[in-house]
């Protein structure tokens, strides 16, 4: 999935292989296996090709050693993942000890509503793992229409709806309109 990361930024940015390649001194061979996923980065190479490309080195981090299914890659994952913002914390409350059972973690979030109950209930603490490729099923974090939002992922033939598990708060079916972040998913103990 890094790989896949790497070649979308890249294009996007307007930025050639052989640009790449100057740029990071990497060899052009070795580019081009990253960006198939034949092969992983090292860190610093991937610090490089962060640093060229002006993103932050974390963002695709988070995607190292990731994998995208069939159906992952039906829905395109890749155009749904922010390699350029991170999740701005309004309150900080402190430190929460983190189970051994969600190594992966990055962040405890507060549930801020009843949307997810009886699941995730509101004003408990929920483990968030960033860029996380999800599954139908999986709760994640959302940035939909620069709304943050907890919801339940389905995708059925490229149609992507998120539910809460409250039956009391509506369905949110995505259209190509929508501007939808996937930020992270949420861990179980």
């Amino acid at each position: 999935m890094i790989g896949d990361m790497i070649a979308k930024v890249r294009k996007e940015k307007g930025i050639t292989k052989t640009e790449l390649a100057k740029l990071t001194d990497i060899n052009i061979g070795h580019l081009t296996h990253i960006e198939k996923g034949e092969r992983n980065p090292s860190h610093k190479a991937l610090k490089n090709i962060c640093k060229a490309l002006d993103i932050p080195y974390q963002q695709l981090m988070y995607t190292y050693d990731k994998t995208v299914s069939e159906e992952q890659e039906q829905y395109n994952f890749i155009d749904h993942i922010s390699y350029n913002k991170v999740i701005a914390i309004d309150k900080i409350g402190g430190f929460i000890n983190c189970p051994s059972s969600v190594p992966s973690s990055c962040v405890a979030i507060r549930i801020p509503d009843e949307s997810m109950e009886p699941t995730l209930e509101k004003n408990t603490y929920a483990f968030l793992e960033f860029n996380s490729l999800l599954n139908n099923k999986d709760i994640g974090l959302f940035s939909i229409n620069k709304k943050i939002m907890i919801r339940r992922f389905y995708s059925k033939k490229g149609r992507i709806t998120l539910k809460a598990d409250n039956a009391e708060f509506e369905d949110i079916v995505l259209t190509p309109e929508d501007s939808f972040y996937i930020i992270g998913k949420f861990l179980t103990k």
